[in-house]
């Protein structure tokens, strides 16, 4: 594996980093790098402005405005956004179902979607886990039932992220009640959230944030042509989505600025003798944190370097369950840099700093990293069944 860049990937890197931290607005990049919350605005300014400096989907098909790029050049554009706090493209759009439709749509729907896909003029939510079919995707009930042009669709979707912001939602369902097996059956609807039987209804998550949603469906008709693929191979295209996702949750850029973060307020924090950060117990622990990204970072490239054609590779398993393992870490690491002053959240007119009150909520939201995308039970499986053929 090449380690060290060429004088081209160099170059290719030092343009980004340019571009990155002047297009973007610094107010926004600031809110990323110390875990502000972003408005629907800031991404959405984020996103287009990627997008005119084709920088959106650059993982697409060429002819619907990907780039022609290397393996490590992509690796580059994502961990360089990440190390400038720039605010990712919507993965729904981007990550998610862009691909799934540039691989398996109708030419038709490729045409209709993918560019205002890539351009986020449509907002895209996922309409996937259902309460009693999270990690056990397959198990989800929602069933849709075609009635001349037209399916109906009933049910319920659960942890939809962002759906009030939503335009339109890609949704798992079950098509054939009779399959043999429950992974068959599925397929894959795509519909506006705003049709007629659609309830959106928020859940507040133990962070204080609305993040997440709920999703009724109680007869929703839906024009048969939204239908990507084929009928009942719905399993297949969430697959091929999920490997995407996995690989985009690693982010060692992330856990690199977080971890910056918490040595900077490290730094400043007094205790006996000096500082916390160069309290010996203290800098062990950022020392072990620090290498195990490193390792993280290295099995990275190996996927990269290995990646052909756009399909997800399968250690993209390992990816997800080390890389959310180590934000995780970097969350509990700022969580114990505040101490107390991380306890009076929201507080306006007390001592505790702002940054404190911000690492109670950060760290319990980061709980959720090691279930979405499935957890890391599942991954464990996929990893001994897939990769070491147990």
């Amino acid at each position: 594996m090449k380690l060290a860049l060429s004088p081209d990937e160099v170059a290719f890197r030092d343009d980004l980093r340019r571009l990155y931290r002047s297009a973007i607005p610094a107010e926004i990049r600031e809110k990323v790098e110390f875990g502000r919350e972003l408005s629907r605005e800031d991404i959405v300014t984020s996103h287009k402005t990627l997008h005119e400096h084709g920088l959106a989907v650059p993982n697409w098909p060429v002819e619907w405005g990907g780039k022609d790029w290397t393996p490590i050049q992509r690796h580059i554009w994502e961990d360089e956004m990440q190390l400038a706090c720039v605010p990712e493209p919507l993965t729904f759009n981007a990550n998610m179902i862009g691909p799934v439709i540039a691989q398996f749509g109708s030419q038709e729907l490729k045409q209709r979607f993918l560019p205002p896909t890539a351009a986020l003029d449509i907002w895209w939510c996922q309409g996937f886990s259902e309460p009693d079919a999270g990690s056990d995707l397959a198990a989800l009930r929602t069933t849709a039932v075609r009635d001349g042009d037209s399916y109906i669709v009933n049910g319920q979707k659960i942890w939809t992220t962002l759906a009030q912001y939503a335009d339109w939602i890609f949704c798992l369902v079950r098509t054939d009640p009779n399959a043999p097996k429950k992974q068959a059956g599925i397929s894959l609807l795509l519909f506006d959230v705003k049709t007629p039987g659609v309830t959106i209804r928020p859940i507040k998550l133990i962070d204080g944030h609305h993040e997440v949603n709920e999703v009724f469906f109680e007869n929703v008709r839906v024009p048969a042509d939204q239908l990507v693929g084929e009928e009942n191979m719905g399993w297949t295209y969430a697959k091929f989505l999920l490997g995407n996702e996995r690989t985009g949750i690693t982010g060692v850029g992330r856990t690199k600025v977080r971890l910056a973060v918490a040595k900077k307020y490290a730094a400043q924090t007094k205790v006996a003798g000096g500082t916390l950060l160069a309290d010996p117990v203290f800098a062990a622990r950022v020392a072990e944190l620090e290498n195990e990204l490193l390792a993280l970072e290295l099995t990275l490239l190996r996927v990269v370097a290995n990646s052909s054609e756009g399909k997800p590779n399968p250690a993209s398993s390992v990816l997800k369950l080390r890389g959310t393992e180590l934000q995780q870490a970097a969350t509990e690491l700022l969580l114990d840099v505040a101490g107390p002053d991380a306890l009076p959240v929201g507080a306006a007119d007390i001592g505790s700093p702002d940054w404190a009150q911000r690492t109670g909520p950060s760290y319990l939201n980061y709980r959720k990293t090691t279930i979405y995308g499935g957890s890391s039970e599942v991954q464990r499986t996929i990893i001994a069944s897939t990769i070491l053929g147990l």
